[in-house]
């Protein structure tokens, strides 16, 4: 049996300017029509490819899609993936071994095989490496997507410049912001400080952070300082790493917290990872979790990345490495899912498909119900656009911008389950990915 996916020839209805679709499915069961005009979500119903609003937009016969039941979904995104390091394990040796490194593979040999690609980084080649992704991660069905850049004195800005560069290469496709991360600290890494005002000043969106990584809760406490005083400087929102290690007793994620409340910057903070809130104790992870809630913290985590490296110095029962994923959308905090890594050193795997992410991440937090499955799929589109502040121009809905995914199968769980690309992606209305499955047994 063979299950190949190929780009789809030719160009349906869905390439003009007004254009709809009918007999769609959406993820609540509702079979609909939607109409689409210069760019944006102008009508959906049962109506709306034939009734006023069609007539009104000028909607002609052959610029209709039949959706032929199939789901339609609004397109993913992707808030916490790491552009610029994506596509450089190929040229890693994997086979050396480095100082502190219990294997070839694990964290630590991670961490030093990037500084020595980094120093090798040029604009170019961080560019053609982040197109690569950013074009995979459309194919897929994602057109909105928020990277990490590292901004370090290993580096300087190149990560950023060169992912700006793809940026603007891809802006046909998809939208590409960045998030200037300071991979090597701040106290650690002398020099690291001036390098983020400058990666601000040359058009980073957001503020990144990797608390953890300083030596000390003075030398932490003072990076989260930092990093708020730059978003505040910057009228920037704040996407830090946050506590991505095993150790339970790390708990920078209060101070981010207690930041975050006390600079008023509710709804502007997302925290990545957050692994060691699993292995803290209860009573600690129910203060802070409510302080999430409180403060409107968005929680991204990575189960693909994290499943693979944390965990790695147990034995028996091997910890699973994601934050408590389901303790914090019961308390209200909102969780978005990330691809995180694309086959660099810290992850092997990765096609920028949100649909695997999401599969591979209700399989590590037991999301299997109905509205647990429900909640995977808010991970991946709702959750991450209100963390991006999208508000009405995201989603299935009148006014939206009209970045749009069909998929063949009817339902949501069929959708996650088979884990068939979308048969065609639009952004802002355009056409710009199809995908065609053929499936042959005993030819």
């Amino acid at each position: 049996m063979t299950d190949d996916v190929t780009p789809a020839a030719g160009k349906p209805a869905g390439q003009r300017a007004v254009w709809a679709l009918t007999g769609a499915r959406l993820a609540d069961g509702s079979t609909v029509d939607v109409l689409v005009a210069a760019g944006r979500v102008r009508a959906v119903g049962p109506d709306a490819a034939s009734g006023p609003a069609a007539a009104a937009a000028g909607l002609r016969e052959g610029h209709v899609v039949d959706a032929a039941g199939g789901l339609l979904l609004p397109a993913f995104v992707d808030t916490h993936v790491h552009l610029d390091k994506a596509g450089i394990r190929p040229g890693l040796d994997t086979g050396r071994r480095y100082p502190g490194s219990a294997n070839p593979g694990d964290l630590a040999w991670a961490i030093a095989a990037t500084h020595e690609a980094k120093r090798a980084y040029t604009v170019e080649s961080v560019a053609a490496r982040a197109v690569e992704v950013v074009e995979q991660h459309v194919q897929h069905g994602t057109t909105r997507i928020r990277s990490h850049v590292d901004v370090d004195t290993i580096g300087g800005l190149t990560p950023l410049l060169g992912v700006q560069a793809a940026a603007r290469a891809c802006a046909d496709v998809a939208d590409v912001v960045t998030i200037a991360f300071p991979q090597e600290g701040i106290a650690r890494d002398p020099g690291a400080a001036d390098l983020m005002v400058a990666a601000m000043e040359h058009g980073a969106d957001v503020v990144g952070g990797m608390p953890h990584w300083e030596d000390g809760e003075a030398a932490r406490r003072a990076h989260v300082a930092f990093c708020f005083d730059l978003a505040q400087r910057f009228d920037a929102d704040v996407d830090m790493h946050v506590d991505e290690t095993d150790d339970g007793d790390v708990r920078t994620l209060a101070t981010v917290v207690e930041e975050t409340e006390r600079r008023g910057w509710h709804g502007r903070v997302t925290v990545g990872h957050v692994c060691a809130l699993a292995a803290a104790d209860h009573a600690y992870a129910d203060d802070v979790v409510a302080g999430c809630a409180r403060a409107g913290i968005t929680v991204a985590s990575n189960p693909v990345t994290n499943l693979v490296l944390q965990g790695r110095g147990d034995r028996g029962l091997v910890r699973r490495g994601t934050t408590r994923i389901r303790e914090l959308m019961a308390a209200g905090v909102p969780v978005a899912f990330g691809q995180d890594c694309v086959d660099d050193a810290f992850y092997p795997f990765g096609r920028g498909s949100m649909l695997e992410v999401a599969l591979v991440s209700a399989h590590a937090a037991h999301l299997t119900t109905p509205a647990e499955l429900g909640t995977a799929l808010a991970a991946i589109t709702d959750v991450p656009a209100a963390a991006w502040r999208l508000g009405p121009e995201y989603g299935v809905v009148p006014g939206a911008r009209a970045d749009l995914q069909l998929y063949a199968a009817p339902t949501w769980p069929q959708v996650l389950r088979l884990q068939d690309a979308p048969r065609s992606v639009w952004r802002a209305g355009v056409l710009v990915a199809t995908n065609e499955v053929r499936r042959t047994l005993r030819p």
